[in-house]
């Protein structure tokens, strides 16, 4: 069945239920975005792309750009998702990865796309999702103004739908590209996970372009009403659940902590949640202790990647209960779950050799959940590939009934708030600070964020500078996610003989006795 199929099915079955609810109030039915999908797609088969040509789509958290999304797939073409907390240099970067023809954007963004647009002489195509702008003509108008009908629904499970960002070790994305199938694997390990929901109220708190977008796409079997939200405020998140009932809801780690911390906490009505999940990054056990109370036992946990998306694993809300209420299996608590049904998981060493419980080494994957492969990079399809198993690039063990737990990370990647922070990109900003003569940036543990982005600077003989300067200028740089938290200044860094600067060290300093690593 291919990732349209699921919501024009609902549509017919529900064409008056509420499909979205945007953040000023207004609701669109199943009927209605179903003819704007229709529209949109009979639109872009007429406009020339070429077959198969990637668009790109910016936009915050809004119905129009998931809309969008699903009429680019009903076109026959793969979409490319730009992240709005990137930098404009990383959208860039990841739209010439992507290869992008059109640029679908919101006018919020419209200084970024003209930016996109004039980096990437591919870009043919632009229109804005929310009205004319200087830049382009309004999207819906070009789609009413066309008279042809849709194209003919290709039926093709091998067809790319997706290209999602995954980081590499450089920091600059890779395109990971989801098929028909890897979205109907997707959605099949969400519904033989979760429990079975006939009308799921689904609160997009995080943004549409990924976790809250893939599970607004995953509920549409059940035609889920999407309410939208623009800001992660714990109050209006509380008051949102309390006034919509929402029973499903993604949250990386950041946001449950803040939800716990909140004065509005116990002041609304949050029975109707059902499915309450976190993902993202590691959750600190007592905090699931915590979620646990304040939410009940709707909490639910899952580990995947961008190459093999979200349901890898699942931890149920009857593992966190066991974990709370056993101590002989606390240890629950920081596992990740078991293999779900239509994924294959196994730990493998360095040489390829599967690993028996007990026994850490790499978390690897195969199945149809697996990305189809990198776009347009072969060698980077199959050094990810060896041994016939996707890599995940984390260090995990198995233990004796099936659990997986992620004990470290192989990359040179810090998981910050949910984020993916790479430390050469931050490095590499730091080291343009006149006062800096070398840094290492690490993830230290911290409470909120699971990982907090730490440079550990070296100054140039006789100069000066104090960490909130150097956190200012990475910032400037940067933007708020990967700048660093702290910044702590040492008199020399840790070298190897050969004079090459010993992050492990470094990180051994911070890290020591904390039960894992990552």
């Amino acid at each position: 069945m291919q990732l349209i199929s699921h919501f024009e099915r609902s549509a017919r079955l529900y064409p008056a239920r509420t499909a979205f609810i945007q953040p000023d109030g207004s609701e669109i039915s199943y009927a209605e975005a179903l003819e704007r999908i229709e529209a949109i797609a009979a639109f872009l088969a007429g406009s020339g792309l070429a077959p198969g040509a990637t668009v790109a789509i910016y936009s915050p958290n809004d119905a129009r750009g998931l809309l969008a999304m699903l009429a680019v797939v009903r076109a026959g073409h793969p979409w490319a998702s730009l992240n709005a907390r990137n930098t404009v240099d990383d959208n860039i970067a990841f739209a010439t990865t992507a290869d992008a023809r059109a640029l679908l954007f919101h006018s919020q963004f419209e200084d970024e796309a003209a930016q996109i647009v004039a980096a990437c002489g591919g870009i043919s195509l632009r229109f804005c999702l929310d009205g004319a702008s200087a830049l382009a003509p309004a999207l819906d108008e070009a789609a009413a103004a066309n008279t042809a009908p849709p194209p003919e629904l290709c039926l093709d499970n091998a067809r790319a739908c997706t290209i999602f960002a995954t980081g590499g070790t450089t920091g600059r994305s890779k395109g990971a590209v989801w098929t028909n199938q890897t979205w109907e694997t997707l959605i099949a390990n969400f519904w033989t996970s979760a429990a079975r929901c006939d009308h799921p109220v689904h609160l997009c708190v995080a943004p549409m372009t990924h976790g809250a977008g893939a599970l607004a796409l995953m509920l549409l079997p059940r035609a889920p009403t999407n309410v939208v939200m623009t800001s992660a405020d714990p109050g209006e998140i509380l008051r949102a659940i309390e006034r919509h009932r929402v029973t499903h809801m993604f949250l990386p780690p950041t946001v449950l902590y803040a939800l716990l911390s909140s004065p509005e906490l116990g002041r609304h009505d949050i029975s109707s949640l059902e499915f309450f999940l976190i993902s993202a990054a590691p959750v600190s056990p007592d905090r699931l202790r915590e979620a646990v109370a304040a939410f009940g036992p709707v909490m639910h946990q899952a580990f995947g990647q961008a190459e093999a998306p979200f349901f890898l694993t699942y931890l149920s809300p009857a593992d966190l209960q066991r974990g709370i209420d056993d101590p002989a299996r606390a240890g629950l608590l920081q596992s990740c779950g078991k293999a779900t049904m239509f994924a294959d998981l196994a730990i493998m060493d360095d040489h390829g050799a599967l690993l028996p419980p007990g026994e850490p080494g790499e978390i690897v994957a195969r199945g149809n959940l697996v990305m189809a492969g990198y776009f347009r990079d072969p060698e980077g399809t199959a050094a990810v590939s060896a041994h016939g198993w996707h890599h995940t690039g984390d260090i995990g063990v198995r233990d004796e009934e099936g659990y997986f737990y992620i004990v470290d990370r192989k990359r040179d990647m810090i998981i910050s708030g949910g984020f993916n922070v790479y430390s050469t990109e931050v490095e590499a900003a730091m080291l343009t600070h006149p006062a800096v003569l070398n840094c290492a940036v690490i993830g230290v543990p911290d409470p909120k964020w699971g990982e907090a982005v730490t440079a550990v600077v070296e100054l140039k003989d006789g100069a000066s500078a104090v960490p909130d300067e150097l956190v200012a200028h990475c910032k400037k740089l940067l933007g708020g996610v990967k700048c660093p938290k702290t910044v702590d200044i040492w008199d020399a860094l840790p070298r190897s003989p050969v004079g090459k600067v010993l992050k492990r060290a470094i990180r051994d300093r911070y890290w020591s006795g904390q039960d894992r690593a990552v």
